[in-house]
């Protein structure tokens, strides 16, 4: 930052000494017909032109720097925020708004660096000027020191109208971000009800409303970037001028007329930094709050000991470190336990294919947040608070996984290694595969598990995708399998193999399933129903269909998605 001060600074001071030059080569030349020194004063012209050239170079080199640095460093601490935040991240912050965030607003913050260097070279450049104007006529010195912040003053109000346009721009552009993300990731279930339309129409509408604040942005931005050239034009005119009435009068000579007319439009330059700086900052300061805030979202307290990112990617089981000053972990239980859950009533048992049936997704949601202890709960594991026991330990046991973790780029077999810290043999693989119903999906692909795929591995369908995740976590082999909503992108069909093969696949270990499909839970070896976060009946799940109408209601709404998702197919 101090170097591109500096630079700036040289280069906007030495484009004062060109307007000098060329004084002097029509005073000491031009006028008096010397040949030799009007070369020289040339030659002079061209070496200050090269120097100058070299100087602006290296400014902007060094802005140009200033401004990936600072962007590099920027996105690198909204990373480690995102990770420290991990699970609770979702509930705290939109989606959109952290796109906005990582998308344009870091590098909004980080234009405004770019302004230190020409902004001190300009105010520097603005004295120096108006010093040698003052040696030439106090008249034009003090229209400089007028007309300078005269300008500042005829834009300021725009700026002020920026801020406020802006705010608003980027609060409702963040909004209707989260709402297409929303509705992309709720496709299936708005098709299924017939809600695609609905959401459509009201996405055009935010849309439209949106488009029309960007209008006032772009309204406003206008006139600045009018105003930013316009004004100093106005200001240039003035001075020229009245220096021109002076040289007729015979005040100045004619080569300082001409200096005079170079050391004004000199000052245009940094004039417009100054108006430019102030448009940047005014934006940057929009970014800034909307950075600030996200960085300002804390974690969840899991029992005094730090979150590890991210609710579940099978692809990785983290740890983490204890922290100074928390309260010691106890010991995790031994063999395989009961989990309970106080808030809900539900009791997982060890051993055993539990199915959950939720008349609200979100409170299913809930419900694996605190089993797996990615929130503050009562939960408790063989009778020991889970929260008590060190994050290592319930991390290396107990499985989270979502239907739509991520999927990094590399190979299927890369994928389905990262489940396991010594890779997982062929045998193993093959099992998992099988168990998720996924050997058509290395089949399909040219190179079989050593097929590149790229991040999110959007060559494959979402049902193909679905099930490598399933494969995955299986391979992780967890003591507790938590899964959300396994097969909700796949055929009927393929997820009763799904069902029947999940069962034999985890047979001795605790599973929890989170689903509605009635596939899933005809497996199971007991159905809880989730109504209002609180379990309202268990028993298996023909059972629970002859005694329990809203059970009954819910698993056939199931039965009707899918049929109608099978008609459009």
């Amino acid at each position: 930052m101090l170097r591109g001060s500096l630079l700036g600074t040289a280069w906007m001071t030495s484009l004062s000494v060109r307007p000098y030059l060329i004084s002097r080569a029509v005073d000491d030349g031009l006028r008096t017909g010397d040949t030799r020194a009007l070369a020289l004063w040339v030659a002079a012209i061209v070496v200050a032109g090269m120097g100058l050239s070299y100087l602006g170079i290296m400014r902007h080199r060094t802005m140009t720097f200033i401004r990936e640095d600072a962007k590099a460093r920027s996105a690198a601490v909204v990373l480690r925020q995102l990770s420290r935040v991990g699970a609770a991240l979702p509930r705290r912050t939109a989606a959109g708004e952290v796109a906005t965030v990582g998308g344009t607003d870091i590098d909004r913050a980080a234009q405004v660096l770019t302004v230190t260097g020409p902004g001190v070279g300009a105010v520097v450049a603005y004295v120096v000027i108006t010093v040698v104007l003052w040696s030439i006529s106090p008249l034009l010195a003090l229209c400089a020191l007028v007309g300078v912040p005269s300008v500042g003053l005829a834009v300021a109000p725009l700026l002020g109208r920026l801020e406020r346009a802006e705010s608003v721009y980027r609060q409702q552009q963040g909004e209707l971000t989260a709402r297409s993300g929303d509705i992309v990731a709720g496709l299936r279930v708005l098709a299924g009800v017939g809600g695609r339309g609905l959401f459509a129409r009201r996405y055009a509408a935010r849309s439209r409303d949106l488009l029309v604040e960007g209008y006032r942005v772009g309204s406003v931005n206008s006139w600045i970037d009018a105003a930013t050239v316009a004004v100093p034009g106005l200001f240039l005119a003035v001075v020229v001028w009245l220096s021109a009435r002076m040289a007729v009068a015979g005040d100045i000579s004619v080569g300082e007329l001409v200096a005079v007319y170079g050391y004004v439009a000199t000052l245009v330059v940094p004039v417009w930094f100054l108006l430019e700086g102030g448009h940047q900052l005014i934006r940057g300061r929009v970014a800034a709050r909307r950075i600030v805030a996200l960085l300002a979202v804390t974690p969840d307290d899991v029992g005094g000991q730090r979150a590890t990112p991210a609710r579940a990617d099978a692809a990785t089981v983290p740890g983490s470190r204890q922290p100074a000053g928390s309260a010691a972990p106890v010991a995790a239980p031994g063999g395989t336990t009961d989990l309970h859950d106080p808030s809900s009533g539900l009791t997982v048992r060890a051993g055993r294919l539990t199915a959950v049936a939720a008349a609200d997704p979100a409170d299913a949601l809930a419900l694996a947040d605190r089993l797996g202890r990615y929130t503050v709960s009562d939960a408790t594991w063989g009778g020991v608070p889970l929260t008590g026991v060190g994050l290592e330990q319930v991390r290396a046991r107990i499985l989270v996984a979502d239907h739509d973790a991520h999927l990094f780029a590399g190979t299927l077999r890369e994928m389905l290694h990262g489940a396991r810290p010594d890779g997982g043999d062929h045998e193993r693989i093959a099992a998992a595969l099988h168990a998720a119903s996924a050997e058509d999906v290395v089949d399909a692909l040219p190179r079989g598990l050593d097929t590149p795929l790229d991040n999110r591995a959007r060559s494959l369908s979402g049902g193909q995708r679905q099930r490598v995740r399933l494969a995955r976590a299986l391979l992780a082999e967890p003591e507790v399998l938590i899964l959300l909503d396994p097969t909700s992108a796949v055929d009927a069909h393929t997820e009763a193999r799904i069902a029947e093969r999940l069962r034999r696949a985890r047979a001795g270990r605790t599973t929890v399933v989170l689903t509605t499909s009635p596939l899933l839970l005809g497996r199971a070896d007991r159905v809880a129903y989730l109504v209002a976060g609180q379990v309202t009946a268990t028993g298996a799940h023909a059972d629970l269909l002859d005694r329990d109408p809203g059970y009954r209601r819910l698993v056939a709404r199931g039965d009707a998605d899918a049929d109608a998702e099978q008609a459009l197919r």
